[in-house]
């Protein structure tokens, strides 16, 4: 078993650092907030006062932070103080740029890394069924791998530094356009006197299925996976969606890349989040939807 410092124990860090515990991991953990940190103590999570105490004599660290800038500026404090040999997940969503300035950064210091983001939410986090999306020169993916699947359904090698965050916004560009044409289509069937069971009973078993219907649906008493049946606490919430598609649209005109469906999302969950709808499930922007389309037709 290895030893393990896990930097950033919030919604998902906190269920996945218990689950590496579970495992039989020994996982030394630092948060910003005491809250945070003293719940994940609660599950097996040696408290540590700082960043540079979490990693020293550590086997690895796992980094899971709400942005580019806070991984980069921890990524100073982490390669000052860890052990020659360690091995660095940066499981964070960020920037394609950023992501790669953090393999050089810890390259140069001459440290394995790995950026590593996550697929699941927080529901996934909890069961240990994330799929991790990795970017690593293949020696450095077989020394993360056994580290990664306790919290794991998948782990998978999608290619050199910073291919992880490549796949993950390439998938949650298409997620946030499923999810927006799911809700269209709940809506419009609403309005033309179709009920909901009958739409998702046609549409779960033909050619409109995708997992913003079938796992997630926006429309209550559909599935029990669905965050609707929970007043759309968020498993992944609208404003984090909204951050995932700024960065696929980004990374679009940075590369020349006509994404007009992957804009037009973000558009519309921008709209969303200046609705006052960022702290709900991305799956409540089926209210945005309903709300736009009252009175008419």
């Amino acid at each position: 078993m290895a030893v393990i410092g896990f930097i950033g124990l919030g919604h998902m860090g906190g269920p996945m650092s218990a689950n590496l515990v579970g495992a039989g991991h020994s996982v030394r953990g630092f948060d910003l907030t005491a809250e945070t940190l003293e719940a994940a103590a609660g599950h097996g999570v040696t408290p540590a006062e700082s960043v540079a105490d979490a990693v020293r004599g550590v086997d690895a660290v796992i980094t899971m932070l709400p942005g580019g800038k806070p991984l980069l500026d921890c990524y100073g404090d982490v390669l000052d103080a860890a052990d020659p040999g360690t091995l660095l997940i940066d499981s964070s969503t960020v920037d394609v740029t950023d992501a790669r300035k953090a393999h050089e950064l810890a390259n140069s210091a001459g440290f394995d890394s790995v950026d590593a983001p996550v697929s699941g939410g927080t529901a996934g986090a909890e069961a240990g069924t994330l799929t991790f999306m990795v970017g690593a020169p293949e020696e450095a993916f077989r020394r993360a791998e056994p580290v990664l699947e306790p919290m794991a359904r998948k782990v998978i090698h999608c290619g050199g530094a910073g291919n992880g965050q490549v796949t993950k916004m390439c998938n949650n560009l298409m997620l946030g356009a499923s999810m927006i044409a799911v809700g269209e289509a709940f809506v419009l069937g609403e309005k033309l006197g179709l009920s909901h069971q009958a739409l998702y009973d046609v549409a779960s078993v033909s050619t409109g299925q995708c997992w913003s219907l079938t796992t997630n649906c926006p429309v209550p008493g559909m599935v029990p996976t669905s965050r609707a049946d929970q007043d759309y606490e968020p498993g992944f919430a609208a404003a984090l969606m909204l951050k995932d598609l700024n960065l696929a649209v980004s990374a679009a005109e940075q590369s020349g890349t006509e994404t007009e469906i992957g804009r037009l999302a973000s558009e519309i969950y921008q709209r969303f989040n200046e609705e006052g709808g960022g702290g709900y499930d991305f799956g409540a922007v089926i209210n945005s939807i309903r709300q736009r389309s009252a009175g008419t037709g």
